[in-house]
């Protein structure tokens, strides 16, 4: 998304370094490209954090891109705060073409040199597109609110960190009122959302220390 504000702060490199140690061997043992997702709720830090793992990726020589959840929203963010003033049962995952998010990923892992997917123009609360040429990558991150809901994921990672534990970063990243009304949504978000934990593979805490979740792990 065009128009996005990133704040990379100690503690999301601290946790991304701490990542890649655990998605490190999958990696380097998977014989194509390598899906990550990393999901939470407003101002969790998910774009912070995907950002250092691509850096501290690319240490490791490792190329990466990150996809928005945020491009791929049907209406544009400004026109979609409307939508959700109007009637509030619009906030959830109806908000977002996941099936579209999900043939993208398929055409990625189908060895698809090219990807053709939206692109959000924040400023102009405008859908465009854009194509991403995708030789020399290996890993694509995928981080937004419900990005655990995505298929053909290798590793799923989930900050759980609530609307009350966020509300801090949501100030300084300024994109929405913080009114009454906002809380209301992301108290519906978080209804929605604190499901997906247990879906993840990785868990990174309110006070942004990193572990596995030992279910998953035992399940696989």
């Amino acid at each position: 998304m065009i128009g996005d504000k990133l704040n990379v702060k100690e503690e999301h490199v601290r946790v991304a370094e701490h990542i890649m140690e655990l998605v490190l061997p999958g990696i380097k043992s998977s014989g194509g490209k390598f899906i990550i997702t990393i999901a939470g709720e407003s101002g969790a830090g998910k774009s912070e954090i995907a950002s250092a793992l691509s850096e501290q990726l690319s240490t490791k020589g490792i190329n990466s891109i990150i996809l928005q959840q945020d491009d791929y929203f049907v209406y544009p963010p400004k026109t979609n705060a409307g939508m959700r003033e109007k009637n509030i049962k619009h906030v959830g995952p109806s908000e977002v073409q996941l099936t579209l998010l999900n043939r993208n990923i398929r055409d990625i892992l189908d060895g698809n040199e090219g990807l053709e997917k939206p692109l959000v123009i924040y400023e102009e609360d405008r859908i465009t597109g854009e194509t991403i040429q995708l030789g020399g990558i290996k890993v694509i991150i995928v981080e937004g609110t419900y990005t655990s809901l995505l298929q053909n994921v290798h590793q799923r990672i989930f900050i759980d960190r609530t609307n009350r534990d966020t509300k801090e970063s949501r100030k300084e990243r300024g994109r929405e009122d913080q009114d009454k009304y906002l809380e209301k949504i992301l108290d519906i978000e978080h209804e929605i959302i604190s499901s997906h934990k247990t879906r993840a593979d990785i868990i990174v805490t309110r006070d942004y220390d990193v572990r596995v979740n030992d279910a998953i792990t035992q399940k696989n």
